[in-house]
This record gives structure tokens, C-alpha cells and sequence, in this order.
């Protein structure tokens, strides 16, 4: 399992039995599409399986975490992993307050999401 830098700044995260290979790849345009469009990249992290399945597992894992998770992990500050794992139902809620000092957004109880890469 690997993360690449891209030169926007996003991140990739892949998986591979052939980490040099699939890094010349990538630096070729002949890898990922998103990696093509948004070259040069550069590896920032990387880690070593037995099995491929365990690695696609972990690229899996990975892909789904915030971008201040994946930078925690490609700094090595394992010890934030876990704060950084929690999810949103977690943290007190914050009511937001309109013009007349009613509280909106009570009946759902859902905090409103934007959509956008986090990677970024």
C-alpha cells in the first residue's frame, strides 16, 4: 500500500506487488487516471504486506480517511490516529442560531455536509 503526492497537493493511495515499477508508472501518465492529470507525483508513504489481499485492505482502509488522518500517518504520528478517527456523531453538536434567536436544524438532528474531496 503506498500514498503518493500529486502536484496539486491531493493525495492517492494505491497498491501494488511492485512498488518501483508501479511508481514509474504513475510517473509516466500510464498509472491511475487521477495520477495522469495531476503529475508529477511523489511517494510520501508507503507500507510492506505478505499478501496483495492485506494490501488492498490497508489501500482500502486508507482511502477513506481524512486528509489530517493521512498526514498524521505519512508524518508518523501514529498517537493521532486515534483522535483523528473519530467521526462527527462524536463531538457535541453545535446548534446554529438564526437572526430571531431560534434554533435550526433541530428536527434532524443532522449536521448539513458539504461534498468535496478531503484528500485535498
Amino acid at each position: 500500500m503506498y500514498i503518493l503526492e500529486c502536484a496539486d497537493g491531493s493525495y492517492y493511495t494505491g497498491s501494488t506487488n511492485n512498488l518501483e515499477r508501479r511508481l514509474q508508472q504513475h510517473q509516466n501518465g500510464e498509472g491511475a487516471n487521477y495520477t495522469k492529470k495531476h503529475l508529477p507525483v511523489k511517494l510520501v508513504y508507503f507500507e510492506e504486506f505478505q499478501r496483495i489481499d492485506d494490501a488492498f485492505y490497508r489501500e482500502k482502509q486508507v482511502q477513506g480517511w481524512s486528509r489530517k488522518k493521512k498526514e498524521a500517518l505519512i508524518n508518523g504520528c501514529f498517537d493521532k490516529l486515534s483522535n483523528l478517527s473519530k467521526n462527527y456523531t462524536q463531538y457535541p453538536r453545535k446548534e446554529s442560531v438564526s437572526s430571531t434567536g431560534s434554533i435550526t436544524d433541530k428536527q434532524t438532528g443532522s449536521p448539513s455536509t458539504g461534498s468535496g474531496d478531503t484528500t485535498k
